[in-house]
């Protein structure tokens, strides 16, 4: 059974830092891109951050670009978004995918976790 769980999730205020985890198990962690997305209320998800399987190549929202980075350790099957200089326009439900291009192609998701930036 696939599962992927975020944590981290929370409220902090303005200019604060907050670091998502997506532990992952029943999958071969290394041969999946994993992405971060988010959904703010009323807004179509965005891509956030994506990092590739080898782990050398990373992407980001050009809304997140010198403030979000990805990162993956796939000893421990999990990927993590370090959010700093938090803004409130931030405010989202944050969710791990993990997507394997090479045949047989598979998707999953998360459940996601609630991140607040307010005062």
């Amino acid at each position: 059974q696939v599962q992927l769980v975020e944590s981290g999730g929370g409220l902090v205020q303005p200019g604060g830092s907050l670091r998502l985890s997506c532990a992952t198990s029943g999958i071969i962690f290394s041969m999946y891109d994993m992405g971060w997305y988010r959904q703010a209320p009323g807004k179509q998800r965005e891509l956030v951050a994506v990092i590739h399987s080898g782990g050398n190549s990373t992407n980001y929202a050009d809304s997140v670009k010198g403030r979000f980075t990805i990162s993956r350790d796939n000893a421990k099957n999990t990927v993590y978004l370090q959010m700093n200089s938090l803004k409130p326009e931030d405010t989202a439900v944050y969710g791990c995918k993990a997507d394997k291009r090479t045949s047989p192609v598979r998707v999953y998701w998360g459940q996601g976790t609630q991140v607040t930036v307010s005062s």
